[in-house]
Parts: C-alpha cells; structure tokens; sequence
C-alpha cells in the first residue's frame, strides 16, 4: 500500500488520474496505468519526468507538481531517482513495487546510485567480471633539478617523434602516451608536494611513482622525501637516474646510496627497477616506458567502465568565459556529459568534457584525463568526484558531507592523546612519526632512543626524518597519513603552522631527548598526564629601534604572522636564535595593549635583553596545559 511523505499510510484513496487512455505529448499511444486495476508498478533505479508521467498515465504537469511540493524544481527532461520517484507515486495513489536490485548493482550495471549507494560504493566492490585492464597512472617526483620536467618533456617528444596514432595528448595538469598501444597516464604535479596534498585528501590518485635521481648529484634530501611519501602510499616505486650523458655520472653512486636507505634494486636482488635515462639526449627513455609497463602489468589494474564514474580533481581554476573549470582524472566508470555530479563540497552538472587538445569529447573511460565544465564552485585539488542520480542526491551528499565536517572539526587526524584509546579499541598497531631535527647527529641518536622504547601493542614507524625546519610538505604527509610531526631542535616555518592547524595535525616540539622518549613511550602505555605545553602565538619583524632612559630599548616592529601577546618570547638573527626572554612591555602608540594583531605595528620591550637591531624576529609564545588521556 502507498504511504504518504510522512511515513504513514495514505488514507486519502488512490486519486483519479486524469488521463487513463490517448496520446502522449508526441502523439503516441501510451500505455497507461489505472491504480485501482494495476497492481504495484516497477520504477527503474532513475528515470525521466516525462517517461514517469508516462508510466502513471498521466500529464507531466502533475508530476513536477508533486516534485515542487518536495522542493524539487524539475523540468520535463529531469532525471529523478527510484526514491523521489516513489514518493511522487504515494501521492498520486500508486503503489511501488520493491527494488529487485540492490544499489551496488544498480551501479555496476550503470545506474547512477541512490544516496546511500553513492556514500559506499568504492572501486574495490566491483564485481570482477566486468572489470576490464586500465592504463597505468604514474607521477613523477625527486629532488629539484634532477630533471623531473625535462624527463616528462622527452617522453612526449619520443612520442610525438614517433609518430604513433594517437601518441601523445598534453592535458592540463596530466599527459597520456601510447607505448606498443598500451596507454600510460602521467601526472604533471610540481612534486611530492601535490602528490602527497592529494592523497590528504582521500584521493587514491597513483598507481606507481618515477623517482628522479641526477647521475652526476646522487641521492639528496628531497629525494629521500619522495621515497618517503611514496612509501606511505604504498606505491610501487621504479627509479630513472638521469642525467646519464654526463662525464661525471656515477650510477653505481647512486645505487649504493639508494640500497643504505633501504631502496633495494633489483640488480641487488630487490624488488626496486632502476633504469638509466637522458633526457637531454632523449635516451633510455623507451626502455623506462617498458619498465613502467611491466610493473603496471604486475599490478594487473583493472577498473569497471559501465558504472557511474569516480576521478580525481588534478587541478581546478576560475575561467572568466567558461566558469570553474576542473581537469579531472577518472580512474573508475565512465563519465558523460550530462552527469549530475558531486566534487567535494560542490556539484554540478557536466556541461561540457574537453581532450588535451580542446577538442570535446562526449565521454571519458577510467584512466583518462579530461577538462570538465558545468561545477557551481571551483573544487580542491585532490578532490574527488562521484557520478550520482540527479540534483536532489547531490545536495542531500553535500549537506552530509558539511554536517559531518562541522561536526568533526578535528579532522580525525591523529593526536598523542588519543593514541592510547585507538589501541585499546584495536584502531591501530602503530604510532606513525615524522621525525624533523636540527641536525644529522640528532636524528640517529633519536632514531636509537625510540627503538629502545617499542611497544608489544604498537610499534613507532618513522615514516620519514629529516634536518631543518618543519615544513608545509611534513604537515601535507602527516595528515595523509594520520601521523604526529615531532620536531628537535628546530622550529615550526610560519605557513606550516597554519597548515597544522587547518589540516589538525599534531606537532610537538621538543630540546631534550629524555623528554621525547618519555612522552612517547608514556603514549604507547596509556600513561599520559596533563602537562604544559609551548604554544606560538605569532611573529614580529624589528623596523626601528628606541633607547629609553639609558639602558631600556623599545623596538618598533611590524606583525608578520599571527598574534604578539605579552609572554615568552625568542629572538632570531638571520635565521639563527639570539636569546630567549620575555615580553614585558607591548604597546600601539601611547597605549597599553593586550595583543597586535598581523598587519599591525607596535612597541616590544623585552624584560632582560636590549641589544636588538633592526631586522631581528621576535617570536612570542605562551604556555599552555593540556589535557592527557590517562589509561583506561
């Protein structure tokens, strides 16, 4: 029996259709359904307005009627789901006979899913017999100048020199080759930076990872970060020494350097591809290509083509002409124009797909990189798109999705705090840390310490450790990973403070080692108590000095970042710490304020220390307790 929006059973009777028999809006007979002679009908997971008036026999107008009433401003053209279709049948007296199919099914037969089914459908629950092989999705990372562009830009010009049908399409963001007719898709990110700023995000986005390293240069630092982040991808890595034209190039260097940090090639018996490569003199580079697909094959990637697509957002821009324009990677389905979808906290209609040449296509098949038209708003890189129903499933899933953000403000990242309660829930096995200190002698001896301090419930995996300042890239890799950032010695740069707190990502500093261990083996026990903890309120740049009397100095100083409160204060000098001391005097003019703001200019007398020169940074910080959970 037919219910009502309420839930309850419609009482009112089934209401007279008023039109049983005749012609539809073309002049074709329909055939039309009586409720008080028709049994409960069948309505298909999605369906038109007009082919739903159609099925009920009667005029269209009556349909958009009922969707009005529901907030649903339709045309005759709307597609609307099975549920908004089942409404609009209780109200018109019909009965709806049960879905026969389940909303996965639906979707692997390619149905645009309901809501619920758009929320858990993920690549995995595609049934294996309608997978079919997809293209390899690589990116290419290393340390700067090792020739990450120039080796992108010889692979396409092999291509184009090759002149294979089809070789080679420049996208914005992504570039598509062809190798022996097997396509490879490569993503142009500036680096590990993007790469690791997507997959905060929950993008899924890369199959293997090319890591750059000079023959002449060897192994640096941001070399080893990209190692890093692709390691806690869990991406196959293969390594493209470049640079191979060189007099001075050693690859055997570069090999023995790769193996002391753990980089095992499979020359020295491990599982890691390394190929030499020019990319100035355009050689080695088919021989790359095939590596790439050999380890593709391997992985033997697969994607569903007929259900409702899944990409990425690669990289997204305002056109003044066009609208918000995104290049968006589909690495499931099939995406159409006309799709309803949802990118984010945003959704549209696709109004247009363009190729790499700006050529329009009508659709576009998993692993394929296409410039799409029609969003409201311009989503994130690193955002992920889902093909749903109609307009209706769209903002129920971005009034979800902001529900759930405001009610979370936190992010669910992982904290030392809630460690101990994730272990005992079962949650995790292992306390992830990115390790930054202030010098190479540092890191192994905190290395040493942490090793002595392992848990039987959960051990510590470094994931990555380094020298030098915290930086954006260790926030960007401890938030896509759900680890802590823990810092010696060293200080936090200024956007990557801002970047902890918009990604809430637990940093903690530290200049004793003693205190480090302690405060993480008391993590892995469950031993936590409230303690005291240094906060960095904001930073100041010294523009003038005052002398006062003959001894006291005031500096006029401009906020740079954050806020200047009275409190702790540190005081740089050309990157390097001068003094510790206190703020004791902090005015705007002639008055005595209790905080300046960034932008604004004021007065900072230090409590003990008068030789400050102009340039200097003064950095303010307060203490603060925080609450620990203790053992349960």
């Amino acid at each position: 029996m037919a219910r009502s929006r309420s839930g309850t059973r419609n009482t009112r009777g089934p209401r007279k259709p008023q039109r049983r028999t005749g012609q539809n809006d073309q002049g074709s007979s329909v055939q039309t359904a009586d409720p008080a002679t028709r049994g409960a009908l069948e309505i298909p997971g999605s369906i038109t307005v007009k082919e739903l008036a159609e099925l009920f026999g009667v005029n269209p107008a009556d349909i958009i009627r009922e969707l009005i009433k529901s907030g649903i401003f339709a045309n005759i053209n709307q597609v609307i789901d099975r549920d908004t279709a089942s409404l609009v049948a209780g109200e018109l007296g019909y009965e709806v006979a049960e879905s026969k199919a389940t909303p996965e099914a639906e979707a692997t037969n390619g149905e645009a899913p309901s809501l619920e089914a758009a929320k858990e459908v993920l690549f995995e629950e595609d049934d294996e017999s309608v997978l079919v092989p997809r293209a390899p999705i690589v990116t290419v990372m290393g340390h700067v100048d090792h020739g990450k562009t120039s080796l992108l830009d010889a692979i396409r010009a092999t291509e184009v020199a090759a002149g294979e049908r089809g070789g080679i399409t420049q996208h914005i963001g992504a570039s598509e080759i062809v190798k022996n007719g097997n396509k490879v898709v490569f993503l142009d990110t500036p680096g590990h930076e993007a790469f690791t700023a997507m997959r905060a995000r929950g993008a899924r986005v890369t199959d293997i990872a090319v890591i750059v390293v000079a023959a002449d240069d060897g192994v640096m630092p941001q070399t080893l970060e990209a190692i890093d982040h692709a390691r806690a991808a869990k991406v196959p890595i293969v390594v493209a020494v470049n640079k191979m034209d060189k007099p001075d190039a050693n690859a055997d260097r570069v090999k023995t350097e790769l193996s002391e940090h753990g980089v095992i090639i499979e020359e020295y018996g491990g599982d890691v591809p390394l190929v030499g490569v020019s990319a100035r003199q355009r050689t080695g580079i088919d021989e790359l290509l095939d590596t790439i697909l050999i380890v593709a094959e391997v992985q033997e990637l697969k994607a569903n083509p007929k259900r409702p697509a899944i990409g990425t957002v690669v990289e997204a821009e305002l056109d003044k002409g066009r609208g918000a324009v995104a290049t968006v990677l589909v690495q499931t389905g099939t995406l159409k124009v006309g799709d309803t979808i949802v990118v984010g906290d945003t959704y549209g209609r696709v109004r247009a797909l363009e190729n790499g040449k700006g050529e329009r296509v009508a659709k576009a098949g998993p692993s394929s990189a296409v410039v799409l038209l029609g969003l409201g708003e311009v989503p994130s890189a690193g955002d992920i798109l889902r093909v749903v129903g109609d307009e209706k499933i769209a903002r129920q899933m971005i009034e979800v999705r902001r529900a759930t953000s405001a009610a979370r403000p936190e992010g669910g990242r992982a904290t030392l705090e809630d460690l101990y309660r994730q272990i005992q829930a079962g949650a995790t096995k292992e306390l992830r840390i990115i390790l930054k200190a202030d010098v190479q002698g540092s890191l192994g001896a905190i290395t040493h310490a942490l090793e002595q301090i392992q848990s039987d419930e959960v051990r510590i995996n470094v994931l990555h450790e380094g020298t030098g300042d915290i930086t954006d890239n260790d926030i960007l890799l401890a938030s896509a990973s759900d680890a802590i950032v823990v810092g010696f010695s060293t200080q936090v740069a200024a956007s990557a403070r801002r970047t902890a707190e918009a990604e809430a990502v637990d940093v903690r500093l530290y200049d004793i080692i003693y205190k480090l261990t302690d405060d993480l083996q008391a993590a892995l026990h469950g031993m936590l108590e409230p303690v005291e903890v240094e906060v960095v309120e904001g930073r100041a740049e010294v523009r003038q000095i005052f002398r006062v009397g003959k001894t006291q100095v005031i500096a006029g100083c401009s906020v740079t970042d954050g806020r200047i409160v009275k409190g702790g204060a540190r005081v740089y000098r050309g990157g390097k710490l001068v003094t510790t001391d206190r703020i004791e005097s902090l005015r705007r003019f002639r008055d005595d304020v209790r905080e300046v703001a960034t932008g604004y200019e004021c007065g900072i007398g230090l409590a003990g220390y008068n030789d400050l020169e102009e340039g200097d940074i003064i950095e303010c910080f307060t203490q603060q307790m925080v609450s620990r959970i203790t053992g349960s």
